[in-house]
């Protein structure tokens, strides 16, 4: 039966009755169920409650007749005098975290198709149109960026570039954010990444989505992409310098065989080395019309044997410390053959973050979701696995 978990509401679970349609329960945390549907009888009730469950969440549409909800009423905190009481920001939910999250990204894929429509018309982009995005997004890391990277790990093949012009902006400001660099960086790095594969928009289509290795003559051609970008991006009005590095310097190497100008050493300044550890990162672990994405694992990989020819290795390795060896949206499995989604950072221990698992490889099965923290656990993270390598789809589980 279809639900939507949003849909649900808040009840105490003393108030649960049979026939009530449940689709999460709480204890300290919400915890959605994998297998949700009506209770059966008062004992399965009982048993909740003697687990701990203090509350229950209820989809009243799917309900029996004749239920009677009293939902959870949240107490408001008294008002206080703000002329003598310094204001504190609200802590927000995972569960707000992550819908505000996908606002952004939603927000980001309409601009970027916004930015290419505008291209390929010959009009001007105009920065102002991006500056209020930028700052939703910086303001997201900065307070928690495990939901806006939670959200961007889902992705289809069929959108590669515009969801890449968008990780790789926001893994660009995760990235800056690591690094302790200034807000106005961050606000450039944004800006630049979300344009930065704009001259794709004059590549022929038969080649830009070539489901199969190029010929040298369309790599060459593929190139170009970099040098119809310069001609786009030097008619921006407002693009900041830092911007400009991120859009024609993703592609350039340390050893001077990048293109499009072959710059070499320090000819490629911090924020154009950021940009092409990242753009790299993320066109591996992206699913694609000739290929299928690879875990983080097998990418950080690849990412380290370019270095120190191709990337800045210094810098590498302070990006895999950034986003952690399982990424926050990463799938990994258990040593108990359960597999799920790399929940929440761990930036102290890297290599134990929280998984929400969903599914068993040892029994062939979707289990009940739960959440294990690797610190204070006694499983352990077996491998990372790729979303192709899964036999199962996993899509559901990323919503809170």
């Amino acid at each position: 039966m279809k639900y939507d978990p949003s849909n649900s509401i808040k009840v105490p679970i003393d108030t649960l009755m049979v026939g009530m349609f449940v689709t999460a329960i709480e204890d300290s945390k919400r915890v959605n169920l994998a297998n949700a549907g009506r209770v059966s009888s008062q004992q399965a009730i009982q048993q909740l409650v003697k687990n701990g469950i203090k509350f229950a969440w209820v989809d009243q549409s799917l309900s029996a007749k004749g239920s009677v909800f009293k939902p959870v009423v949240e107490e408001e905190p008294p008002e206080e005098d703000v002329s003598a009481t310094p204001v504190k920001r609200k802590s927000m939910s995972r569960f707000s975290k992550q819908k505000k999250a996908s606002k952004i990204i939603r927000e980001a894929k309409g601009l970027a198709q916004k930015i290419l429509n505008q291209t390929f018309d010959d009009k001007s982009i105009h920065v102002d149109d991006l500056e209020g995005w930028a700052d939703d997004l910086i303001e997201a890391v900065l307070i928690d960026s495990d939901a806006l990277h939670c959200v961007s790990a889902l992705r289809s093949k069929d959108e590669y570039l515009l969801e890449h012009s968008v990780n790789v902006a926001t893994l660009l400001v995760t990235f800056g954010k690591h690094l302790e660099l200034p807000k106005d960086t961050l606000k450039q790095l944004a800006i630049g990444g979300i344009i930065h594969d704009v001259g794709k928009i004059k590549v022929d289509d038969k080649v830009l989505h070539k489901p199969g290795k190029l010929t040298p003559e369309e790599f060459d051609h593929m190139k170009l992409h970099q040098v119809f970008a310069e001609e786009i991006i030097f008619t921006v009005d407002g693009l900041g310098d830092i911007s400009r590095d991120v859009c024609l310097m993703h592609h350039e190497k340390l050893d001077g065989n990048g293109y499009p100008k072959g710059l070499k050493g320090d000819e490629i300044p911090l924020h154009g080395r950021m940009s092409c550890i990242v753009d790299i990162y993320d066109a591996l672990t992206a699913d694609r019309c000739y290929k299928k994405g690879m875990s983080s694992a097998e990418a950080f990989k690849i990412i380290l044997s370019l270095t120190p020819f191709h990337l800045d290795r210094d810098l590498v390795y302070k990006f895999i410390n950034c986003i952690g060896v399982y990424p926050v949206g990463a799938l990994v499995e258990l040593n108990d053959g359960r597999v799920g989604i790399v929940w929440t950072s761990n930036a102290d221990e890297p290599l134990k973050p929280e998984v929400k698992c969903f599914y068993s490889r040892k029994y062939k099965r979707f289990v009940d979701v739960s959440f294990v923290d690797i610190k204070n656990s006694q499983y352990k993270i077996e491998k990372a696995i790729a979303p192709c390598n899964l036999e199962v789809d996993p899509t559901p589980f990323f919503d809170v």
